[in-house]
């Protein structure tokens, strides 16, 4: 479906150059050419992809890390280039980064549509170059700018590149439609296109609005009462409800979760991302100096180094063959390293938690397991109730011996609940002493009755805790 979808892309008449996510700034933005340099034994400069306009097309977009995502921002923030990123990611928390995704208007989903039902674009190629030509002199009056805005705000939108993106988009449809001005369908078409699927809320339908002013008294004669514009713009609420229209069942919902889910922290399944000289993912190289463990990166050195060689030799009374580095041009190596997660579960086993809520606590860690077993995550159990507080099952992979231990977990007695907290505290700064990245889900009513030092006092405990 993405490869018809695509190929229907061929009448915008642009070369389709990809983009992978860990593309270098070399390959975007052009550099020197080493090789051709120390053959030539002058610099060669090479074009990088960005030179010319181009439909970029980033594939395995929901990997785009944000160093990428900080530069395509800016390529697209000059009107020369288009970007279409291919999110292929399975999950609610694997997109685009933020900055990236807010500088794109639409938004197309593939999911669930079959073979048989499709058919070409049929995009055409002349029709689109008319309204190329036709785009500089569609007009928009400033009232469809101040629609545009009011609709995007109750929609829950904050970011003022969403109106921006439907003015563009209405102006677009005017002139492919070959019309001079926009009217209300292109606005229409903007909303379901642009607003809709960036809405964080749906105003109520039920929302009484204020009592309208007294009627002024009209002296003007009936033959001289202005009539009323056909001009004027649509209503908000018709704008508002062809958002409605344009979302499927469940998709606002679906993309606030998304949102939600992103916006946690550690929510991506991974640890801490630590940077080091020895292993890891490979970052661009940095100015640096020999020693302390740093590893050179030469092919970096030697390109910062080539420019300057008729320089330097000039510069040399004696004939050196090899190539002159200086201690400026040393470039070393930086690789990323993530490190595995733990997720530690403190449970409130007290009595006030087992009358009610310890079945779902049980439920819901049972839910995150599977969740957490799928990401390969440590995790660690300890339970709180009596007195004291208890380290069940230290970090551990296995999904089995987690939900046995969970299984058998008793029920009853005080809530200590500071105990708990000190004791899931300690176990988090242990794994993270042993390069793991701790998470810890606390599930407890709150209801703290016992103190560190045992006794059963409210207020000690609540001030404990």
């Amino acid at each position: 479906m993405r490869d018809a979808w695509l190929a229907g892309l061929a009448a915008v008449n642009l070369p389709q150059r990809r983009l992978h996510p860990d593309i270098g700034d070399d390959a975007l933005f052009g550099g020197l050419d080493l090789v051709a340099t120390l053959q030539a034994g002058s610099p060669v400069v090479t074009k990088g992809l960005l030179a010319t306009p181009a439909l970029l097309l980033l594939t395995m977009a929901e990997r785009c890390g944000g160093g990428l995502a900080a530069r395509l921002g800016r390529v697209l923030d000059r009107p020369m280039h288009c970007l279409m990123a291919l999110d292929e990611g399975a999950e609610a928390d694997e997109t685009l980064p933020g900055g990236l995704r807010d500088r794109l208007a639409l938004f197309v989903d593939l999911n669930g549509i079959a073979w048989s039902e499709t058919d070409d674009l049929g995009l055409d190629h002349d029709t689109l170059t008319a309204a190329r030509a036709r785009l500089g002199k569609v007009t928009a009056s400033p009232e469809t700018v101040e629609t545009l805005t009011r609709v995007a705000d109750r929609l829950g939108i904050t970011s003022l590149r969403a109106p921006l993106l439907a003015l563009a988009l209405a102006r677009a449809s005017a002139a492919l439609a070959g019309r001079d001005a926009v009217e209300d369908d292109d606005l229409r078409l903007a909303v379901e296109l642009v607003l809709a699927h960036r809405a964080t809320q749906m105003p109520s339908d039920h929302v009484e609005d204020p009592a309208p002013p007294e009627p002024e008294q009209d002296d003007t004669p009936p033959d001289q009462t202005t009539q009323p514009d056909d001009t004027q713009m649509p209503p908000d609420d018709m704008l508002i409800e062809a958002a409605r229209t344009a979302l499927p069942e469940g998709l606002l919902a679906a993309l606030a979760a998304g949102a939600a889910s992103r916006a946690a922290k550690g929510a991506s399944g991974t640890g801490a991302a630590r940077s080091g000289n020895r292993r890891g993912r490979p970052l661009p190289s940095r100015p640096g100096r020999l020693g302390g463990g740093a590893r050179i990166d030469l092919v970096a050195t030697l390109r910062v180094a080539a420019p300057w060689q008729p320089m330097r030799r000039a510069q040399t009374a004696r004939v050196v063959q090899g190539v002159l580095v200086w201690p400026s041009d040393i470039r070393v190596k930086r690789f990323r390293e993530t490190s595995d997660r733990v997720l530690i579960f403190a449970v409130d086993a007290s009595g006030s938690s087992a009358m009610a809520r310890l079945a779902e606590a049980k439920g819901a860690v049972e839910l995150l397991l599977a969740q957490a077993y799928a990401r390969r995550d440590h995790v660690a159990l300890l339970a709180f109730r009596g007195v004291a507080a208890e380290l069940i099952l230290s970090p551990t992979r296995s999904l089995v011996q987690t939900k046995r231990r969970l299984a058998g977990l008793p029920g009853g007695g005080g809530t200590p609940l500071a105990a708990g907290l000190e004791l899931a505290l300690d176990t988090a700064q242990r794994a993270a002493a042993r390069g793991l990245t701790p998470t810890i889900a606390l599930l407890t009513d709150g209801r703290g009755n016992i103190a560190l030092d045992g006794s059963a006092n409210r207020a000690a405990a609540d001030a404990d805790a």
